[in-house]
Parts: C-alpha cells; structure tokens; sequence
C-alpha cells in the first residue's frame, strides 16, 4: 500500500470546505422560506401551503443532516492530517478512509434533499396550473 502523504487529505479537506460552504448558502435560502411561508401559512392556512411547509421541514432535515456528515467529514481530515503529522500511517489511512465514507453520506443526502426540493417546485407549478 502506498504511504498517505499531507497532500492527499489537504485535497479533500478544501473540496469538503467549498461544499460546506453551498450548504451553508442553502440553508440561508431555507431560513429566508420559512418565514416567508410561516407568514402566508398565518393569513391563508392552504393545502398547498401547508404541503410546502411538510416539504421544506424534510429539506430542512436533510441539510441539517448533510452539514453534520460534511463537518466530520472534514475533521477526520484535519485528524488525518495530524496523524500524519505525528507518525501514524496506518490509524491515518483508516481516519481518512472513514471520512471518505461520511463525504459520500453527505453528498448522497445533498443528492436526496434536491430530489425532495424539485417535489416542492412540483407542488407549486401544479398549483399554478391548477388556476389556469
């Protein structure tokens, strides 16, 4: 087995950075819907609003869910990293092994959330076609 140098976790540990960051951006954009749609759901208690609120709580749960997996992600790198550092080969190569495995978990839950986020795009044009 080849030797894990500092260079390989540092790959990961900026791309996990970068993807940490878009889901940071997307859950800004969540916080921004949910006091939108708690306000319309105040004057107008609709189905379809009641539906939107249903599926943004899921996608609220989901990326909560991808941060947290992103997050250990990356501290496993900086874990790897010091393992490195200090000497460890074989403890650093399992580290970075698992925080390869908690990167997939999170992009598969990011891959999960926008499925669930296109339903509520889907919810709203039906509605709209509805009034047409």
């Amino acid at each position: 087995m080849e030797e894990l140098t500092l260079v390989t976790p540092t790959f990961l540990f900026s791309a996990v950075s970068l993807i940490l960051l878009a889901y940071t951006n997307r859950f800004l954009s969540y916080a921004q819907l949910v006091r939108t749609l708690k306000d319309r759901y105040m004057e107008d208690k609709s189905a379809l609003t009641h539906a939107q609120i249903v599926n943004l709580r899921k996608r609220l749960n989901l990326t909560r869910s991808m941060q947290i997996f992103g997050v250990v992600s990356l501290l496993l790198c900086v874990a790897t990293m010091f393992l490195i550092y200090i000497g460890l080969q074989i403890i650093s190569i399992i580290i970075f092994g698992i925080a390869l495995i908690f990167l997939i978990i999170s992009l598969a839950l990011s891959v999960w959330e926008i499925l669930v986020s296109t339903r509520s795009l889907e919810i709203y044009l039906s509605d709209m076609e509805k009034e047409e």
